[in-house]
């Protein structure tokens, strides 16, 4: 992949000359089009470096608050189930899993537009609105009575979460080049270790909770749903529209920060919805297998976010201990994202990085399911190890927005590879039937199967990345001995996709 430079790397065979007159295109990146209009700004001066800090300090904090507010109100039924709120609620047979698997399905569906919306909308302020509607949602937890109730309301928390992974995923890609992106998805991806560690806390503190007029699950929602809605908020605030838009950098910096990104051909913004490349991105194999990645993933990732609390405490622990013992599940993500963030970062290898995720968690997987039932050190051992598996959604998160190009592809390529996860959601609670209780041991298997088969596909995936980047180079040498040259603007900023642009090359 391209290395990164700290100077501006865009051949000047991309750079418009100086005008007083600007025609602006429709066609090409809006990108295009402000440079365009500030080209006799010199910016050989800007030093790229502090420009990134001033993005980094503005975007990763409110993006990591909105991921770890994401998942801790989405499992926070987890930590509820060992505080009674199953008996309060008078849950029977399967209907914890059927509010999980709700939430799930409410998301796949809610993807659909999704896409759609992320092309037309500012991803920021999309994402900033639907955190507060979801925020509103967890507060409604507090007044669940039954069932349906609880159905109701993890259904409406899906459809507004639903957008969360996309708006980040779009908004990386959108200041950070290909190889700076991969750390900064993982930085903010850092909210969901911070949130299993909160989380145990959360739910150990609410569980001292006594002689209140209402149960420590109910005050627990009411809260986390107050800092949601203020979390939401602020990211409305905070995260800007695009570069170009944004108030905090001058004029030369925008432009010098433009440039710089330009070497990714996958172009900043642009409004215009392209069927043609909505047909490209169903004929194209690279989705679907990041997508069934995602998805095989998801079946494990999603079942221990959603019943870790619960396994622990079937080894023979109390709620509270349970809720503490919970915690070093997101010192294990944590752990392991910040060696893929660094891997991805210096070495790429996306591929051999997302393996080395999956062997521990198979190991763990293998503990959960075959150690004795009196081993608990072991069965533990295999509940945190399985956390390393975590890592890897945001690999592939980041993994699709470097090798999809085109941006209506590009968007909507976010929201299918997220419906992954969220098909995977839906199956992976689904394995932890009453009838199995309390080992489990089907649903462990599964686990352990479903993430030795994403491994398999992940190697698939880099099989066809390198035989597509061959055929790439084939089809550009050929083109270069016809004598037909590549038109500089049309390939970086020209809204093509990575099929369509002869320049581009996949990463693995």
């Amino acid at each position: 992949m391209p290395s990164v430079s700290e100077k501006t790397p865009v051949s000047e065979a991309t750079l418009p000359s100086p005008t007083t007159s600007v025609e602006i295109n429709t066609h090409l990146d809006k990108a295009y089009n402000y440079i365009q209009n500030t080209a006799s700004l010199n910016t050989g001066d800007v030093d790229i470096r502090a420009v990134r800090r001033k993005v980094d300090f503005r975007l990763i904090p409110i993006m990591l608050l909105v991921y770890a507010m994401q998942v801790l109100d989405k499992v926070n039924i987890n930590y509820a189930a060992v505080m009674g709120f199953n008996q309060d609620l008078h849950l029977k047979g399967n209907n914890f899993s059927d509010a999980t698997t709700a939430f799930s399905v409410a998301v796949l569906i809610a993807e659909i537009p999704n896409g759609y919306f992320l092309q037309k909308l500012p991803a920021g302020k999309w994402l900033g609105s639907n955190v507060v509607l979801w925020g509103i949602v967890t507060c409604c937890f507090a007044g669940t009575t039954n069932y349906s109730t609880l159905l109701t309301a993890r259904i409406f928390l899906g459809i507004f979460e639903a957008c969360t992974s996309p708006c980040l995923m779009l908004i990386c890609s959108q200041w950070y080049t290909r190889s700076e992106a991969a750390s900064r998805f993982q930085f903010w991806f850092m909210g969901l270790p911070v949130a299993q560690i909160l989380g145990g806390l959360i739910s150990f503190a609410f569980q001292h909770v006594e002689d209140a007029e209402l149960e420590g699950w109910r005050i627990m929602f009411l809260v986390l749903g107050a800092v949601t809605i203020l979390i939401g908020a602020g990211a409305v605030y905070v995260l800007p529209d695009s570069p170009m838009k944004v108030k905090w950098l001058s004029e030369r910096e925008k432009v010098a920060l433009l440039l710089h990104i330009s070497e990714n051909r996958t172009g900043v913004e642009n409004r215009r919805f392209e069927r043609a490349q909505l047909k490209e991105l169903v004929l194209d194999p690279q989705i679907w297998l990041l997508t069934l990645i995602n998805c095989l993933i998801a079946i494990s990732s999603g079942v221990i976010n959603a019943y870790s609390s619960t396994i622990i405490k079937q080894f023979g622990y109390t709620s509270k201990e349970a809720a503490l013992l919970n915690m070093p599940s997101g010192l294990i993500s944590f752990v392991f994202a910040l060696l893929v963030a660094f891997g991805v970062r210096h070495t790429s290898h996306r591929w051999a990085w997302l393996l080395s995720c999956c062997i521990p968690a198979i190991l763990g997987g293998a503990l959960m399911s075959f150690a004795p039932k009196d081993n608990k050190p072991a069965l533990l051992t295999g509940v945190y190890l399985v956390n390393a598996i975590t890592p890897t959604i945001i690999i592939i998160y980041q993994w699709t927005m470097c090798n999809v190009a085109g941006h209506t592809k590009r968007a909507v390529a976010a929201v299918v590879v997220a419906g992954g996860f969220g098909a995977g959601s839906i199956i992976g609670p689904q394995t932890f039937r009453k009838e199995d209780a309390p080992n489990y041991h089907t649903a462990k298997v599964i686990l352990m199967a479903t993430q030795a088969s994403a491994a398999g596909v992940t190697v698939g995936l880099f099989a066809y990345y390198v035989w597509a980047n061959r055929v790439k180079e084939r089809r550009s040498r050929k083109l270069e001995a016809e004598g037909v040259a590549v038109d500089a603007t049309e390939d970086t900023w020209g809204n093509l996709t990575d099929k369509e642009n002869p320049e581009f090359r996949y990463v693995y």
